[in-house]
């Protein structure tokens, strides 16, 4: 059985071929949010398919971690080339351990990555609420994507508790893009994650989680990123 922090995959034997890509949306959102969609158009404008799965896969309830990795992780395998994970919050925190356990994985743009997100979570949420959360063993939570509040059970908690970000160490080429006004995960939970790590980049961006207000800025900051890694085959051709 492989572990949580283990790559699983060997490298691929022409890391310079232009790499398949994939976006993970956050928590409690969808594959066609508007950020998504803009940033798989202008993939699109340049002949570049980006795959969007659905991580609520119909069942929000129960949704983890470890669902994610799994559901992501059988996408990999089905093709041995290099890929690119582009990630949202919680699908950002999600393509970083992407990165840590498979070695096809040899670029990460993270977007407001969800970094510390328990510990921010349960800030706001209060002891109370989260003892409560285990009593019942589910809490109601706005779901942008289905535009109604849904019920997740307690086992996402539990699940995500297993996971420490400082096993997040395989040198992945990363570019991270926050929001100065993030109400949701500050942007300090990604300084502190970049300044440990020399392969990542850090642009801080006025705007909040959301980053709606600049996403030309997104594309033009993952268009600049990405083309030189991969031998002149440039977003921009």
């Amino acid at each position: 059985m492989t572990s949580l922090n283990e790559p699983s995959s060997r490298l691929p034997s022409q890391p310079s071929e232009r790499p398949n890509y994939l976006y993970l949306h956050g928590f409690a959102s969808g594959p066609q949010s508007t950020k998504a969609q803009y940033l798989c158009d202008r993939f699109a404008e340049q002949g570049i398919a980006v795959q969007r799965p659905d991580l609520n896969q119909g069942d929000f309830f129960n949704l983890t971690l470890t669902r994610q990795l799994q559901q992501c992780e059988a996408i990999l395998k089905q093709d041995p080339n290099p890929w690119t994970i582009i990630g949202s919050s919680f699908g950002g925190l999600t393509a970083a351990w992407l990165g840590q356990r498979n070695l096809q994985v040899q670029a990460l743009v993270l977007l407001a990555p969800a970094f510390d997100f328990l510990a921010h979570w349960q800030q706001k949420l209060g002891e109370a609420a989260l003892q409560e959360w285990q009593t019942n063993g589910s809490i109601e939570v706005y779901h942008y994507g289905e535009r109604r509040s849904l019920p997740l059970s307690y086992q996402f908690w539990q699940d995500a508790s297993q996971y420490s970000e400082a096993a997040l160490t395989r040198p992945v080429p990363t570019l991270i893009l926050h929001g100065v006004a993030d109400e949701v995960i500050p942007l300090e939970a990604s300084q502190a994650f970049a300044d440990q790590r020399k392969h990542c980049r850090l642009r801080a961006l006025q705007s909040d989680h959301a980053l709606g207000d600049v996403l030309p800025l997104l594309w033009e900051s993952i268009s600049d990123f990405l083309s030189p890694l991969y031998l002149n085959k440039s977003l921009s051709q």
